[in-house]
């Protein structure tokens, strides 16, 4: 069954694409959860002509992306704390220090961008993956010195 798909869903598409899936999958789950919307001859073209407006708005949040990709992969962060003399913090550092500390810099980010396993708990040099969209990623350096 070809579709229109209204939201994002992960392994199927994005929104504003035109997709090919599997009919019981689309009536019993898609559809009637508003991910999708099914394509018939007769609105077929009112779907193109929202493709062409959803591929420009595309293009200039891509681009907006982007440059916020890239200055955010130019961004190093330096965070001096208190270390013992092993070198471990006193405080771990966690996602929602990292973030304001970016916004502080200019650069605005959710906790659900910034992937960050687990705290940082020891002085050193971190490369943190940071996702913009389900298609561009981009890393964050951060650095922890001591005081």
């Amino acid at each position: 069954m070809k579709v229109f798909m209204k939201k994002d869903f992960v392994n199927v598409g994005l929104a504003g694409e035109f997709v090919q899936v599997d009919d019981g999958y689309a009536r019993n789950f898609l559809i009637p959860k508003g991910f999708v919307l099914e394509v018939t001859s007769q609105n077929e073209h009112s779907f193109k002509q929202r493709t062409k407006i959803v591929d420009r708005r595309k293009e200039v949040i891509a681009s907006n992306t982007s440059i916020l990709g890239q200055k955010i992969k130019e961004t190093k962060l330096i965070i001096k704390r208190k270390t013992h003399d092993d070198g471990k913090l006193y405080g771990a550092i966690n996602q929602n220090e990292i973030i304001e500390l970016l916004k502080q810099q200019g650069v605005s980010l959710s906790k659900n961008q910034l992937q960050l396993d687990r705290t940082i708990k020891s002085k050193g040099t971190y490369i943190i993956p940071v996702n913009l969209t389900s298609r561009l990623k981009t890393e964050l350096a951060i650095e922890v010195v001591s005081e």
